[in-house]
């Protein structure tokens, strides 16, 4: 291993005074209608967090634009996002499935959330739960693929997570969760969810600085691969960037 001579690993998290403020916690859900499920359970979860000790803020879609490689970047809605993100220390994401999957309105809202905006990485290190609802049998397709998204993000997705079957039968009339097993997941979700922050939310920074991050020099976006240069978003695309798009 000789090439790892020249290199010094720190393998301990430093020690820190644990921060004081409430938990930060952002909720994203995956409908427009005004009575969508996945929003119900997405305020629900927010209501168990805030009960919890958390500060929950959520995000509405209406009005986001269809993500366009960064041409809409000073869209409101695209910047009321971004700055939710980067305030958030965790994150829910709630979606209906839809064609086995999540819904376009949740996928677009990651989309507009690049990997890396100038030098702030807004989702890396942060804690992630997901949760889905489904109008027939329980299914775990929308989840399943929601924490590929959230590996991709660079994101610390806990084990848990909920799953909603025939969830039109799971709520009262003024929007809440009526007593179940699937209310008591939620539950279960967000106590590993404020567990997950309150261990990880000060050594988030230690806990995926990479080695080969370090190693390697900053390169501009111009010379990366288009893999890449896709996650990555300058204010005014150039020419070159907007040819080099896979997509």
């Amino acid at each position: 291993m000789q090439y790892l001579d020249t290199h010094t690993f720190n393998l301990q998290a430093p020690v820190k005074t644990g921060s004081a403020h409430k938990p930060r916690v952002l909720i994203l859900y995956g409908s427009l209608r005004a009575n969508s499920i996945s929003k119900k359970v997405a305020i629900e979860a927010g209501n168990i967090l805030t009960d919890m000790g958390a500060e929950v803020r959520y995000f509405n879609p209406q009005g986001l634009p269809v993500f366009d490689h960064g041409e809409s970047a000073e869209h409101p809605k695209v910047i009321e996002l971004r700055d939710l993100v980067t305030w958030s220390e965790a994150q829910v994401w709630s979606s209906p499935e839809l064609h086995g999957n999540m819904s376009a309105a949740l996928k677009n809202q990651i989309d507009w959330i690049p990997l890396s905006i100038g030098a702030v990485r807004p989702t890396q290190g942060k804690v992630l739960a997901v949760m889905q609802v489904s109008g027939g049998s329980q299914s775990f397709n929308a989840v399943n693929n929601m924490r590929i998204l959230g590996r991709w993000m660079r994101m610390l997705t806990i084990p848990n997570q909920s799953s909603v079957a025939k969830a039109y039968n799971e709520f009262n009339d003024d929007g809440s969760m009526r007593a179940s097993s699937y209310r008591d997941r939620v539950v279960d979700v967000m106590e590993e969810l404020m567990r997950f922050t309150y261990l990880t939310r000060d050594n988030k920074d230690f806990l995926v600085d990479r080695y080969s991050e370090r190693k390697a020099q900053v390169t501009p976006q111009t010379e990366m691969p288009p893999a890449m240069a896709d996650i990555l978003e300058q204010k005014t695309p150039s020419v070159e960037a907007k040819q080099m798009s896979c997509c």
